[in-house]
């Protein structure tokens, strides 16, 4: 039988502990945010529909995001038991130098378009946390300002080949003068993919005030007071900034850049290339025996071609071929730090986000952005624990299996694409 009692005064006391209240809006709601999911959830309810879907979105029918995200949660992790991991050691060498994490902030466009703080936020937050920042061509804060903004930190450069070449030679320059240490050099940006939730929004930079744009600002009028108080949103590297984004790359892009390019680059830059977007095994093993330092396998986000190979299937397969001492990184579709892990088990030798620094910029500006390493760091470490690995070089094939949905339908020799 149960034995009961009057409560007693002071145990009552002891169970009633209130919460110290947070008078501090963009702290209470990015201490509440305990995924990247959760910041994107913070971001759509903060940003105008037209700044949000041109991050949250990609090309035509988005299949290659969804496929690519939908591939890392198709893992099965293989756990270690009796392996006691009370530390790890989530630091890598990568590129020559050092970073405190196995990821690293990918280059991302039109950044102060997102929140104002831009780019700023992003390389300040990568400096806190010892990772690398990556500046793109189209970024909307200068080479110099991202050098002052990390000014002891790693900065690397984005680069596209313009039709104007002395364009990308002297950004070329500019990086290698202010100290950036690496330049990935991009290569699946030929012309603009069709990324149609922008021409639906009527999506333009800078944003023009329509009827619709009006409405929408409405609840959100903390984005509208940062936009127009703040200098003009432009590129900080290229002069022309109006009209849609497709019609901006195609009027930037070459679809003529080749090797020939590559050389002309290579001659110029003092630091190490890697070369971003590489979508199948014989370009990679092509660029390592041409040379350059790494490569990154990317279908940049899902917004150039639609129903591009995933990145994450494609990585054990490239791993074998260019062997274990060529730097192989990989990025789209991060949405977890289990996601990283699984990609160094598997070859990586490094990833970048681009969408998970860019959901907490607009969620919470520098401090969102904070948050985001937080959270990776944390879901980095415990999957580590659970695993029972100390240190990412612990990492092995073995402790992932990549489950199947997209099988290839087998085709006959004479079918293949020789490249």
């Amino acid at each position: 039988m149960v034995q009961r009692q009057f409560p007693r005064p002071a145990e009552l006391l002891e169970l009633m502990q209130f919460k110290k209240p947070e008078f501090d809006g963009r702290k209470r709601r990015l201490d509440a945010a305990l995924t990247i999911a959760d910041l994107r959830t913070i971001a759509k309810r903060r940003t105008p529909q037209a700044a949000f879907d041109y991050t949250d979105g990609a090309a035509e029918g988005e299949l290659s995001l969804t496929r690519a995200r939908q591939a890392f949660q198709d893992v099965e992790f293989h756990p270690g038991i009796l392996r006691p991991a009370p530390t790890v050691d989530t630091s890598v060498e990568i590129l020559g130098g050092p970073s405190a994490l196995p990821f690293g902030i990918a280059p991302t466009g039109f950044t102060r378009l997102m929140q104002t703080e831009g780019e700023v936020a992003g390389a300040g937050a990568a400096a806190a946390a010892g990772i690398p920042f990556t500046l793109s061509t189209l970024g909307t804060t200068s080479i110099e300002g991202v050098k002052a903004a990390n000014p002891h930190g790693r900065n690397w450069f984005q680069l596209y080949v313009m039709r104007d070449r002395e364009i990308s030679y002297e950004l070329t320059r500019r990086a290698a003068a202010a100290g950036f240490d690496t330049l990935q050099f991009t290569v699946d940006t030929p012309v603009a993919g069709a990324r149609l939730r922008d021409k639906r929004n009527g999506f333009s930079i800078p944003p023009q005030l329509t009827l619709g744009t009006i409405v929408n600002a409405i609840p959100r009028p903390w984005w509208w007071y940062d936009f127009l108080t703040t200098p003009k949103l432009e590129f900080a590297s290229l002069s022309t900034t109006g009209g849609t984004v497709g019609e901006l790359l195609d009027a930037a892009m070459d679809p003529t850049i080749s090797y020939d390019d590559l050389a002309v680059i290579r001659d110029l830059w003092p630091g190490r290339i890697v070369i971003k977007g590489v979508q199948n095994v014989e370009d990679s093993v092509r660029l390592r025996d041409a040379g350059v330092d790494g490569i990154v396998l990317s279908n940049h986000g899902g917004r150039q071609l639609d129903r591009a190979p995933i990145p994450f299937h494609l990585l054990p397969e490239v791993r074998r071929a260019v062997g274990d001492d060529f730097t192989v990184m990989i990025d789209t579709g991060i949405m977890n730090g289990a996601d990283i892990v699984a990609s160094v088990a598997l070859g990586a030798d490094f990833t970048l986000i681009g969408r998970a620094y860019l959901y907490g910029l607009m969620a919470g500006g520098r401090q969102g952005v904070d948050r985001t390493i937080a959270i990776l760091r944390t879901e980095i470490e415990r999957t580590m624990r659970l695993l029972g690995v100390s240190s990412l070089a612990e990492l092995e094939p073995a402790h992932v299996t990549q489950l199947t949905r997209l099988v290839p339908v087998a085709r006959a020799a004479s079918d293949v694409v020789v490249r």
